[in-house]
């Protein structure tokens, strides 16, 4: 779905493109490195562009669904012979993945654009901003990938290369009925090639009158659960040990296909790995109160975090009924109760928006006493953001000093706050996936998601951990090693951040398929695929030599 803008499913500025993707045979497969307008009219120049020969710098912002997006352009690229390249100066295109939340994250990515033209590079667009706003004046003349057309950014690259302006928009349908977006299968480079992140659906069902969102994802869309299962299947064979399920409201996920949440994680939690971990992500509260008894049955499983972010925005029932929430306090307040009955132990993370155009003083109240109450390890304070074509946006605002000074003290109270005293001294188990940003240790979870830093030993990578709780933070606590779980095969990427993440483990493949029948499924549909290409690819050859 569209924002503003009489644009329809593609908009070419330059060339016309149709609605399937061209097929083409990829070139040699390279080891790209991992990732992190010029608008003048230029003169095509495709007799002297070979195609997949360039390097492409991929920017993102945004949520976990942005990022796994971007994953996925990164894969596809690589696979047509595009060297990936964290050196935005040295690269020739630079690929920006878009964030419409907020106004900072729009304002990054036309400080992007800007240093783009400067340093005279090729430029292509993706993600939230160009598709709820293809309009807007900085984007104006560059090609544009739409979050449901990630498949084709390879078609978008090479026309870009070649000098035209191409613009696609496209959903993903079935019939009349929306998809979830791009294949589940296709190749990916991941950012931390531990974490694999999988969008289970796309759009939402809600009409908050702040969100820009809407205007770019549009309605809920959801991936079939033998989808999501089967790339959860792929992903652990490729040595991921931690995968994360996003969207934009997980809770919402299958109402559009007849399922629900708890029915896709039953079957998802029967293929994690000794070892592995499920991390679930964002929902809002009225897409969760009917699951409760099973999300509680889902969150004490051993392979899955006992961990749910619930936005709450605010703690006023006047408020969230302006921002159409569809949901009160209580029930907010019910959803967080019921959990931690249920769910010893469990973290739940929030949202508050400070300065919403209606709010007042005692409705502010109302937000700084639930922070109070709960004492939230993990809050995200935004101040409200005016998006341009929301409800919200037309509203009369509340004067800047007065935003400042509510987001002040919002953030005073929980910075006042340390959720993990009470845990110095004791035994965890952990899982290390990431480093440090003090690039001096690993960032190892506990099985409430809470951040453990261990000390930065190669051989703990990947690895699960026993430790002791010897220092505690406001964010953070410290672990000292006490043992070291079975050794677990980590990809070879994480080492060489060059190697391509879709490289299978053969071993582990073959117990997959033991496990699950259905992955012969995707073999068959695979070997028809290489078959296929195969065939196009002499098919081509014969014709350039005739």
């Amino acid at each position: 779905m569209l924002g503003s803008g009489n644009i329809d499913d593609i908009e070419d500025l330059a060339k016309t493109i149709g609605d399937e993707p061209v097929q083409r045979s990829a070139r040699k497969r390279v080891i790209p490195k991992k990732f992190s307008t010029q608008l003048k009219h230029e003169t095509p120049v495709a007799e002297s562009v070979i195609p997949g020969t360039q390097s492409v710098f991929v920017k993102t912002w945004g949520c976990s669904h942005n990022n796994s997006d971007s994953e996925y352009m990164a894969g596809l690229l690589a696979t047509y012979g595009y060297r990936i390249t964290d050196d935005a100066v040295k690269a020739d295109l630079w690929l920006l993945n878009s964030c419409t939340v907020k106004t900072p994250s729009e304002d990054g990515l036309r400080n992007s654009v800007e240093s783009a033209h400067r340093l005279g590079k090729k430029v292509v667009i993706a993600g939230c901003v160009s598709q709820g706003a293809p309009d807007t004046k900085f984007i104006e003349g560059l090609s544009v990938v739409g979050v449901q057309q990630i498949d084709r950014v390879v078609e978008v690259v090479e026309e870009t290369f070649k000098g035209h302006s191409v613009r696609l928009f496209g959903q993903k349908k079935e019939g009349m009925k929306k998809l979830g977006g791009a294949s589940l299968h296709l190749p990916k480079i991941r950012k931390n090639p531990l974490i694999e992140i999988i969008a289970i659906n796309t759009g939402c069902l809600n009409q908050c009158t702040y969100c820009k969102t809407k205007h770019a994802r549009g309605e809920l869309g959801s991936y079939p659960i033998e989808d999501i299962v089967q790339r959860g299947i792929q992903s652990f064979a490729e040595g991921v040990r931690e995968i994360w399920m996003t969207s934009e409201d997980t809770g919402a996920y299958g109402r559009d296909i007849g399922v629900s949440l708890p029915d896709l994680l039953y079957e998802f939690v029967k293929i994690i790995p000794d070892g592995c971990m499920l991390r679930l992500g964002m929902t809002n509260p009225p897409y969760i109160l009917e699951h409760l008894e099973d999300m509680a049955v889902i969150l004490n499983d051993p392979r899955v975090y006992s961990f749910l972010h619930v936005p709450v925005q605010s703690g006023s029932d006047k408020v969230l009924e302006d921002m159409k929430r569809e949901y009160t306090s209580a029930e907010f307040c019910h959803v967080v109760d019921f959990l931690k009955a249920k769910v010893p132990d469990i973290t739940i993370a929030t949202d508050i928006i400070c300065g919403f155009p209606t709010e007042s003083e005692a409705d502010f109240e109302d937000t700084v006493k639930l922070i109070r109450e709960y004492s939230f390890p993990s809050l995200f304070i935004n101040q409200f953001f005016p998006r341009p074509g929301t409800p919200a946006a037309r509203m009369k605002k509340i004067p800047a000093d007065q935003v400042k000074l509510r987001t002040k003290r919002a953030s005073d109270l929980f910075q006042s706050q340390f959720p993990y005293t009470h845990k110095l001294g004791e035994i965890q188990q952990v899982l290390v996936t990431e480093v440090a940003t003090d690039k001096k240790h690993y960032v190892a979870h506990n099985k409430f998601y809470d951040q453990v830093l261990v000390p930065m030993k190669e051989e703990y990578m990947g690895q699960s951990l026993t430790v002791k709780i010897i220092e505690t933070g406001k964010h953070y606590m410290k672990g000292e090693v006490v043992s070291v779980g079975r050794k677990q095969n980590i990809p070879s990427a994480y080492s060489n951040p060059n190697q391509l993440a879709f490289s299978l483990n053969a071993q582990t493949m073959v117990q997959n398929i033991k496990q699950s029948t259905n992955i012969w499924k995707f073999l068959v549909v695979l070997l028809i695929g290489i078959i296929f290409q195969a065939a196009y690819i002499y098919y081509r050859k014969s014709r350039s030599k005739g």
